[in-house]
């Protein structure tokens, strides 16, 4: 269910009258952001169907980055628009004009990585009067690789996470989520039409222990496996998280740099790996960092939040724009990573190969089937 106390935002937003289009936009700061975006398409996920898009394509929800808005762009069925547009609805006869409380539209969601579902936002920006008079969202859990077709049928059972709610046009709406399964679809609904510019699922990952298992080495600290960013010294430029993306960096914005110190400290990212796990290798990639890339890095691991910290690797000088590789031996089972730079700059991907513990695999697999995986 939505938490009550989250802010929330209600009814039309004035017309666009030039400039900023963003200078009415409302949002808050909802409690859940720090939580990992599991609709993100860099996680692999998608908007595979919906009943509805003749205005706008249903996969703008997904897109990285703020709803841009052109005054002008117009094509032949009319405004286009940032985001899953659908037509507006109507009744069944000039005696019954209008939708019945019932009518709906609806798309449905590949979770890029399932996981569990802390909070959710569906920001309306830029549809002022053309926003949906109500949302709700519905999620299930369904293995493998299921076609739209599979997910509507009468066999899949949806939980509701966020109840029909009104929304506000030009707004971020967020929901925060207190069910406690893992997901790895959803269902975004739109009462009775209209158009959502932005879908973020915000939440922990939480990986397959079965498909772990059969991996054996893989990575500890990756996002998609169920690695996290626990906090970091700095997140001016661009979050510590894309250092645990998927996939190498294509541009200087996509890993994580800090701004440029002016005392004598460092900067820092502290991980918690998928679960306790020895680490056998490191690869601390610079890519598209060129003059502003970190100077030097060192590698420390802890087991648990109370254990001691144990460097793994020394202080190493880093090179721009290169993928730096290690081999390592000897190092303590861990569940904790503190990654830290010299002085400050930047790193785009930080990868630790290796396996986890017995006990690390027996606690993963007892949350799965906690979560009902």
């Amino acid at each position: 269910m939505s938490d009550v106390a989250t802010p929330f935002f209600t009814g039309d937003a004035n017309p666009y009258g030039g400039g900023d289009p963003y200078a009415d936009y409302r949002t808050a700061d909802f409690p859940f952001t720090h939580f990992a975006d599991l609709a993100d398409r860099r996680l692999g996920a998608g908007v595979i169907a919906a009943n509805d898009e003749f205005f706008a394509e249903r996969e703008n929800m997904l897109r990285p980055g703020a709803a841009e808005f052109d005054p002008e762009h117009f094509g032949h069925k009319g405004k286009i628009m940032d985001g899953w547009e659908t037509r507006r609805r109507r009744g069944v006869s000039a005696q019954q004009p209008h939708p019945t409380d019932e009518d709906h539209d609806w798309a449905l969601v590949r979770l890029g990585a399932p996981g569990v579902v802390r909070g959710i936002v569906i920001d309306t920006a830029h549809f002022r009067g053309n926003y949906p008079q109500a949302v709700s969202v519905e999620a299930t859990s369904v293995p493998g690789s299921p076609s739209p077709d599979d997910l509507l049928s009468g066999d899949v059972k949806w939980v509701t996470l966020v109840p029909r709610t009104a929304v506000g046009g030009h707004a971020a709406n967020g929901f925060a989520v207190g069910v406690e399964q893992r997901f790895t679809h959803l269902r975004i609904n739109q009462h009775p039409d209209g158009g959502i510019a932005r879908l973020r699922v915000y939440g922990e990952v939480a990986p397959d222990p079965a498909w772990l298992a059969t991996l054996g080495t893989f990575d500890l600290v990756a996002l998609e496996n169920g690695g996290r960013v626990e906090d970091a010294s700095d997140r001016f430029y661009s979050p510590a998280t894309n250092t645990i993306q998927p996939g190498r960096s294509h541009k200087m914005d996509d890993g994580w740099e800090t701004r440029r110190r002016r005392d004598k400290g460092n900067d820092w990212i502290h991980y918690h790996l998928v679960e306790q796990a020895e680490i056998r290798a490191v690869e601390i990639d610079t890519a598209y960092l060129k003059g502003n890339s970190a100077g030097w890095a060192a590698l420390s691991v802890r087991d648990g939040a109370d254990g001691d910290w144990t460097e793994i690797l020394s202080r190493t000088r880093l090179q721009p724009d290169t993928n730096h590789r290690f081999v390592l031996g000897g190092v303590p089972a861990a569940t904790e990573v503190r990654m830290d730079i010299f002085p400050d700059g930047g790193i785009s991907r930080l990868r630790l190969f290796g396996s986890l513990t017995e006990a690390g695999a027996s606690r993963l697999a007892a949350r799965h089937q906690e979560l009902g995986g």
